[in-house]
């Protein structure tokens, strides 16, 4: 007795694909928004925008002699920042025989991963700038330190804490830095590094016991909201290595006051068709372009804070 099945006909049975392709898991791009100093009147085009910054007068706490003459001072000479425009851009270019054989619709799936090709490269290209700043909050070896050290020195135990935060609030607010969100700074932490923040142990002077006993919200959300002056924005778009003692992780957090970065743009980044130039109209460019540039704009108004993980 034969029985006709899968095997019997095999040419009959096949397997199925889905047509609906996901992509792959992406994070929201953060670093660009940061910049809110732009160009205000450019006075013509050219490879690179120079800012200037007044310098006030030095204090005058002598009182004046009802006779005498004050000598005047000169103006101090300003300080200028530079931001040299760059051309960034990617591309692809598809066949006409994938877009006739491939089982998914092709074009749409193209045109969103150049976009986020985009925004992910400009992302990470605006962090590279924010995270070289001069101003660092560093623990090493359990000890907190003010641009002093190295970042080798950062070790595998050396974790965030509240009292960081505390210390950067206040470097900034001895800089007479102005706020970013309403009257708090904001800092950009990589999510192991807010696990560490919420699960520090201590009394009243860590993250978890207020809220605890008074606002448990943020516990339940696992987030940590808004602490010691500053507003957090979890991202694992922060930079980090491992370039500590022994090889230790080191996480970069990032907390700014207003001013901290500048951007100048020639052209807005966008996304470009090129022409189908080859001779039989089979090739197909897409990509994106743009022309602009950052610069850290106020150094006083970024504090990186380097700091290890317990989740590395």
């Amino acid at each position: 007795m034969a029985f006709t099945d899968t095997t019997a006909i095999s040419n009959l049975v096949q397997t199925a694909y889905d047509k609906f392709v996901l992509f792959a898991l992406r994070s929201v791009p953060v670093m660009r928004t940061i910049a809110d100093k732009r160009v205000v009147d450019q006075c013509m085009p050219g490879e690179s925008i120079v800012f200037n910054l007044y310098n006030d007068l030095a204090t005058a706490p002598t009182p004046l002699t009802e006779t005498v003459d004050p000598t005047p001072v000169a103006v101090p000479d300003t300080d200028t920042v530079t931001v040299t425009l760059n051309e960034y851009g990617n591309t692809t270019l598809t066949t006409r025989k994938l877009r006739l054989f491939s089982f998914s619709d092709i074009d749409p799936a193209i045109a969103n991963l150049v976009a986020y090709n985009q925004v992910n490269t400009l992302d990470e290209v605006v962090r590279d700038v924010l995270r070289q700043g001069t101003n660092v909050t560093r623990l090493a070896s359990g000890s907190m330190t003010f641009n002093t050290g190295s970042t080798a020195s950062v070790t595998a135990g050396d974790t965030m804490e509240s009292q960081l935060i505390r210390a950067s609030v206040a470097k900034l607010r001895g800089r007479s830095v102005m706020p970013k969100v309403g009257s708090a700074y904001l800092c950009l932490v990589h999510p192991d590094v807010s696990y560490d923040l919420r699960s520090e142990a201590g009394g009243s002077a860590t993250w978890r016991e207020p809220h605890e006993q008074v606002a448990p919200g943020p516990i339940w959300a696992g987030m940590i909201g808004q602490y010691e002056g500053a507003v957090f924005i979890e991202t694992p778009r922060t930079y980090f290595a491992a370039d500590g003692d022994s090889n230790a992780v080191v996480h970069r957090s990032i907390m700014v006051g207003q001013q901290a970065l500048a951007e100048a743009v020639a052209e807005e980044p966008h996304i470009v068709f090129g022409p189908v130039v080859d001779s039989l109209n089979r090739m197909r460019p897409v990509g994106w372009y743009g022309v602009l540039g950052w610069a850290r704009y106020r150094e006083q108004a970024i504090q990186r804070i380097e700091t290890s993980s317990s989740l590395a």
